[in-house]
């Protein structure tokens, strides 16, 4: 059996008892009933993720997984396609956004090549970077398919490996990505998913101006039109429209699960990584939690479909590289401390309003 379906039947829902056993608990904790309102809500997510109702989320790590699109030969982008391998760079020396958020919440950052356009054999040898490259980055998807079934397989098993390969030292898991151009094919994805109007999803990305803007907008109808990607199929999805990072993110996503781990989703581009592993495993949805909403126009549609109608942030962030995600894992271990730390009435001997009555 390959990889990814013995990951797939490794996938269950929430432990149902376990959520029960944490409800139970937070009800009768210190504070009038549900003080803590969505934190606890969240508490209990945690414990059906993980079947305990003393989860541990200390252990964390951001996985920022890194690619590079054709598409951007289509103008979609106002960077030049030499910022990923730069930017690779910069996550290894510590510069970038996220490596000062996951280190203001203590989480380690991993940075895999999954097909930067670039050799970072240099990196990868000295084990800066985890090398996964697929392949120099993926095919112009206004041409033609993005990549081959063989290796959207590969990159979805890839980002599989990843967490199997980190999941014995960490608790809880964030997705991140780095490639020039990737909100264009984020954007078919969310188009062929959702069935929302291309109009309707289309952001400006790093910046584009109205003209800019318009011509991407015909640029993603093109795509959808060349590709015709089967909806019902996240692997024909992937394959047609997505990129080799967005395969990572979707295969970390899927190993996570196995493992009974929560992972935290970044932001539009991570999402379209969830909405192919959604579309491979729906189980995956039980070990989802939103980080943040982007100002990208068709995150809120992505995340509806993911059962997540209000993430836990909504701070206009687009920057992606996990940074929502690093710094929603500070409400993710709160939520944790308030399940496992805080007294109930009768540890406390504190009379609670029931038995005042």
């Amino acid at each position: 059996m390959k990889l990814l379906e013995k990951t797939c039947q490794q996938i269950f829902p929430q432990d149902s008892q376990a959520r029960d056993r944490a409800k139970e608990r937070l009800d009768q904790l210190t504070m009038p009933h549900w003080a803590l309102g969505d934190l606890m809500d969240l508490a209990v997510d945690l414990a059906g993720m993980t079947g305990t109702i003393k989860p541990s989320c200390h252990r964390k790590a951001i996985v920022t997984m890194a690619g590079d699109h054709g598409v951007v030969a289509e103008g979609v982008s106002k960077f030049p396609p030499e910022v990923t391998p730069q930017m690779v760079y910069n996550f290894v020396a510590g510069g970038a956004g996220i490596n000062a958020l996951a280190r203001q919440a203590g989480a380690d950052v991993y940075v895999v090549d999954m097909g930067v356009n670039a050799d970072l054999g240099e990196l990868t040898k000295s084990g800066a970077v985890i090398d996964k490259k697929v392949s120099f980055g993926t095919s112009n998807i206004a041409r033609g398919p993005a990549m081959s079934i063989a290796n959207a397989r590969k990159s979805l098993e890839s980002g599989i490996e990843v967490a199997f390969e980190l999941g014995s030292r960490y608790d809880i898991f964030g997705t991140g990505d780095m490639g020039i151009g990737n909100t264009t094919p984020s954007t078919a994805i969310a188009a062929v998913v959702t069935g929302k109007p291309v109009e309707d999803l289309t952001g400006r990305g790093t910046g584009l101006d109205d003209e800019q803007w318009q011509a991407k907008i015909k640029t993603i109808k093109r795509i959808l039109e060349v590709n015709k990607p089967d909806r019902k199929d996240g692997i024909d999805i992937l394959a047609k429209v997505g990129g080799f990072e967005i395969g990572g993110i979707a295969g970390l996503i899927l190993g996570a699960a196995a493992q009974k781990k929560p992972v935290l989703v970044d932001g539009f581009i991570s999402t379209a990584g969830a909405l192919i592993a959604l579309k491979i495993e729906p189980f995956v949805r039980d070990y989802i939690i939103c980080s943040h909403r982007s100002v990208e126009p068709g995150h809120k549609y992505m995340q509806e479909v993911l059962g997540c109608k209000r993430p836990l942030l909504d701070l206009n962030f687009r920057l992606g590289e996990g940074t929502g995600a690093a710094l929603a894992m500070n409400l993710v271990a709160a939520a944790a401390a308030v399940l496992t730390e805080v007294a109930t009435f009768a540890e406390a001997s504190v009379a609670s309003a029931e038995n005042e009555r």
